[in-house]
C-alpha cells in the first residue's frame, strides 16, 4: 500500500513507519522539514504546512492517510502552551482535509489521532465507543474539536477512523516519566491510587492502526487500549515488580498539581476506557497485560 503519515516522526509515527515498510508498504511522511531528512527506497519526504507547499502534486494515489499530528501534551500548560496543543492539532486536521479535497483520486481511509481525554475523568464509568458524551476540561475540548474536524473527511467519501489513543508505554512517552520516581528508590501510588490508567503498549498502537486500515467496517471512534486497563496502585505495583524497585511512598495529588499545575490531570485523574470495538472486530492483542507490556519493555 501507499500511505501518507503526518507526524511520521513522532513516537507512534516512527513505529508505524517502520512495521509498515518491513512488510513492504511505501510511506510517505508530511513534514514541515523535508530537508532535514533522507528518502529511502520505501520512505519519501513530503513538505506541508508551509507557504508554497503543495504536498498534493507530489503525492501518488493513496491507500490512507494517517494524521498523529500534534504538539506534545508534556511540559507546564501555560495559556501559549495550550493554544499549541489546541492549535497543532485542530491545524494539522483541517490541512488533511484540504489536501484530500485537492485529490483527484481520494484514499480509502482517513486514520486521525485522538484521546480518550475525550471523555473527561471519573473513577466510577466504564466508556466504550458506544458512549458519546465529551468531557469538559481542556483536553475533552481539545479531543473533541479534533475530531470534529477529521470527520469532515467523511464528506470528501473517505471513510474516517478515530482512533482514541490511551497512556501509550514504550521506551518513549509518559512510561519514562512514570519509571523515574522508582529507579530513584522513591516509587509509589499517586493521591490514593484509585484513578484509572487505561493504557496500550506501542506495538498494539501500531497494530490497531494497520487493522483498521485493513477492515473497512471500522469507522468512527476506535479505542486503542488494553482490553485490561489498571488503577494507578496497579500500576505501580507492577512497575515497581518489573524494575526490581520497591513500591513505598505514595505522592500526595496536592504536590503534582504545585508542581505540574493543569498538566497534573494526566497523572492524578483518569479514566476507564475499553476497546470494544476492536474486540468485536477480532482483533487480538499482543500484549494485553500489564506486567507483561512492562516486562517487554524494560527487558
Amino acid at each position: 500500500m501507499k500511505i501518507a503519515i503526518a507526524g511520521g516522526t513522532g513516537f507512534v509515527g516512527k513505529h508505524l513507519t517502520r512495521k509498515l515498510t518491513e512488510r513492504g508498504d511505501t510511506i510517505y511522511i508530511l513534514t514541515r522539514h523535508p530537508e532535514r531528512y533522507h528518502d529511502t527506497d520505501k520512505v519519501r519526504y513530503i513538505g506541508w504546512l508551509k507557504k508554497g507547499k503543495q504536498p498534493d502534486k507530489q503525492l501518488p494515489k493513496l491507500d490512507a492517510i494517517i494524521n498523529l499530528a500534534g504538539d506534545s501534551l508534556f511540559g507546564y500548560w501555560t495559556k501559549s502552551k495550550k493554544d499549541r496543543i489546541y492549535q497543532s492539532r485542530i491545524n494539522a486536521t483541517y490541512e488533511i482535509n484540504e489536501l484530500i479535497r485537492n485529490m483527484n483520486e481520494k484514499p480509502e481511509v482517513l486514520v486521525n489521532a485522538s484521546a480518550i481525554g475525550y471523555f473527561g475523568t471519573s473513577t466510577y464509568h466504564t466508556y466504550t465507543e458506544s458512549d458519546n458524551e465529551s468531557g469538559n476540561d481542556f483536553l475533552a475540548e481539545v479531543t473533541e474539536a479534533w475530531e470534529d474536524t477529521a470527520q469532515q473527511a467523511k464528506a470528501e467519501g473517505v471513510r474516517t477512523v478515530i482512533t482514541r489513543f490511551g497512556v501509550i508505554l514504550g521506551t518513549e512517552g509518559a512510561l519514562p516519566l512514570m519509571a523515574l520516581p522508582f529507579k530513584f528508590y522513591i516509587g509509589g501510588r499517586i493521591g490514593t491510587g484509585d484513578q484509572w490508567i487505561s493504557w496500550v503498549h506501542i506495538k498494539d498502537v501500531v497494530d490497531m492502526i494497520i487493522f483498521s486500515i485493513e477492515h473497512p467496517h471500522i469507522e468512527g471512534p476506535l479505542h486503542v487500549t488494553s482490553p485490561n486497563p489498571v488503577t494507578n496502585r496497579e500500576m505501580s505495583k507492577k512497575l515497581a515488580e518489573v524494575l526490581g524497585k520497591p513500591n513505598w511512598l505514595p505522592v500526595p495529588r496536592i504536590l503534582l498539581k504545585i508542581l505540574l499545575g493543569e498538566m497534573s490531570i494526566l497523572v492524578v485523574k483518569g479514566q476507564k476506557v475499553l476497546p470494544e470495538k476492536a474486540a468485536l472486530s477480532g482483533y487480538n492483542f499482543n500484549h494485553p497485560d500489564v506486567k507483561d507490556a512492562l516486562s517487554k519493555i524494560f527487558k
